[in-house]
């Protein structure tokens, strides 16, 4: 299953489950944080639980492994609780708990590949220079009621994957788990502008590699056909 196929299981977000309009969702989620820093622990699941599913998708998203993204996921909610008093304000507590995640996603893959994230990032600039994304119209190519069959979602599961990790980052916070571009970029320590120029490229990426996929499994159907 597919992490949008997932997050269309987890149910509505705070926002619409209460109501509430931005202002007052802000005024009720720092309540809730001042009711846990006076004691009242058992309210940060209040907090964690509209965000819960998608902090274990945008683990999943960047490790590509359950078993990683669990641990991830349960020690970033872990991290926030115990940090709790540094959370200002500034953003929802979803949007820091989502940087916290990927904090924590990153430093499982460079224990896990023995690559520094500075490395990462330095290769992020000749991938802006060198990739050539497919002279393609837009996505009309891709018929969207095939996107609704199991294989081509596996398929573009995989090209989700095939990502490098810096863009694959930004396309699970924007594009899966519905952050806006300020998010994201607050989310990743990113300027805004690195944002949108990394999304682009994502997007171009994936669709390059979904639709190269796609051809690929076309050409594999019609061989066994003639056989």
């Amino acid at each position: 299953m597919i992490a949008s196929e997932r997050a269309g299981k987890s149910g509505s977000n705070m926002d619409g489950d209460r109501g509430l309009g931005s202002t007052e969702f802000a005024a009720a989620e720092k309540e809730l944080v001042a009711e846990v820093l006076a004691g009242r622990v058992e309210r940060f699941y209040e907090l964690v639980k509209p965000c819960e599913r998608l902090v274990f998708i945008t683990a999943q998203e960047i490790l590509q492994n359950e078993a990683d993204a669990e641990e991830v996921a349960q020690e970033a909610v872990l991290k926030a609780f115990r940090n709790l008093r540094l959370f200002r304000g500034e953003s929802k507590f979803s949007t820091w708990l989502y940087r916290i995640t990927v904090n924590e996603a990153r430093m499982r893959l460079r224990k896990r590949r023995e690559v520094s994230l500075d490395e990462l990032m330095e290769a992020d600039d000749a991938e802006e220079t060198t990739y050539a994304p497919l002279q393609l119209a837009d996505w009309r190519e891709i018929p969207g009621q095939a996107l609704e069959q199991r294989e081509l979602q596996t398929q573009l599961a995989a090209a989700v994957a095939s990502l490098p990790d810096n863009y694959r980052e930004v396309l699970v916070l924007r594009d899966i788990n519905g952050l806006s571009i300020a998010e994201t970029a607050e989310a990743l320590s990113l300027s805004l502008p690195n944002v949108k120029t990394r999304l682009l490229r994502a997007r171009l990426m994936l669709r390059d590699s979904f639709i190269a996929q796609c051809s690929g499994s076309t050409r594999g159907a019609v061989g066994k056909g003639r056989k």
